[in-house]
Formats: C-alpha cells, sequence, structure tokens
C-alpha cells in the first residue's frame, strides 16, 4: 500500500508535473521550500534530464529531497557528506532492485532524446502508464529512508 506522500507524489504526476517534480513538490515542503520553488527548481530534471534519457528524474528529485534532509552545508562537515551519499546509495540500491535500472531510456523503453522515439513513446502512453510506479517506488523509497 503506498504511503500518504507516495499518493501525493503520483498526484501530481497525474496533474501534469513532471517526475522530478512530483517527488520535489512533495517534500521540500518539510524543509521550508514553497511549492512554486519546488517545481522551478526540479523542472529540467524530469524525463531522464529534460529527455536526454539520463537518470530517471523521480530517482534525481529524491537524491535532491536526500540532500535537503542530510546535506553538507558548512566546509568540513564530512559526516553530513557521507551520511548523504549512503542514504543517497541505499536509494539507488533499492530503486533499481525494484525497477531493475535508474537511467530513464532503459526504464521506459524509448530513447526521449530521440524524436521518432519520443513520438512512439506518446503514442504509446509509456509516460502515463510506467512513470507513476516510478514515481511511487521514489516516495516509498524516501519515506523508508528519511528521519522524517
Amino acid at each position: 500500500m503506498a504511503s500518504q506522500r507516495a499518493a501525493e507524489a503520483v498526484a501530481a504526476f497525474n496533474g501534469g508535473f513532471s517526475c522530478s517534480q512530483a517527488i520535489c513538490t512533495t517534500y521540500f515542503q518539510a524543509f521550508g521550500i514553497d511549492r512554486v520553488t519546488a517545481r522551478k527548481v526540479s523542472c529540467g530534471f524530469g524525463a531522464g534530464i529534460a529527455r536526454s534519457g539520463n537518470i530517471c528524474g523521480a530517482v534525481s528529485g529524491a537524491i535532491m529531497v536526500i540532500g535537503l534532509a542530510y546535506g553538507m552545508a558548512r566546509s568540513g562537515d564530512v559526516a553530513s557528506k557521507e551520511k548523504t551519499y549512503r542514504a543517497v546509495n541505499d536509494f539507488l540500491r533499492e530503486f533499481k532492485r525494484r525497477n531493475g535500472d535508474v537511467d530513464c531510456t532503459p526504464l521506459i523503453g524509448f530513447d526521449l532524446s530521440d524524436p521518432s522515439q519520443l513520438e512512439m513513446a506518446k503514442e504509446r502512453k509509456v509516460v502515463t502508464t510506467r512513470c507513476p510506479r516510478f514515481v511511487k517506488d521514489a516516495a516509498e523509497i524516501l519515506d523508508e529512508i528519511l528521519e522524517l
């Protein structure tokens, strides 16, 4: 069963926001960052970083959230940096275990940077059928990792 945050993130995605925006919009508020700022900051990470086929936007969004939770803010704060890296690696391992990869192209089966493949992906509604699961998984994994 999906957590409340996972359901909220999927609803944001289904409401027209990218995978990265859905994750960031859902979690950034816990750190005092408003929805508009969260959406703007994370906008370019959707669809495997602006349809480049790289890291899944839900994964990018989750990494940003982990950075907000644990990230190094002062020079020399090695403990925070290491905690962040451990949490990110734990997240990546679990996301990959659940989905087989962390990159957009293998996850959805289309290279969105190729206009013809992008068109095929749209025709087959791949984003609306596959990506909600990635958003849900990212949120569920975040909920397991974060101490919020």
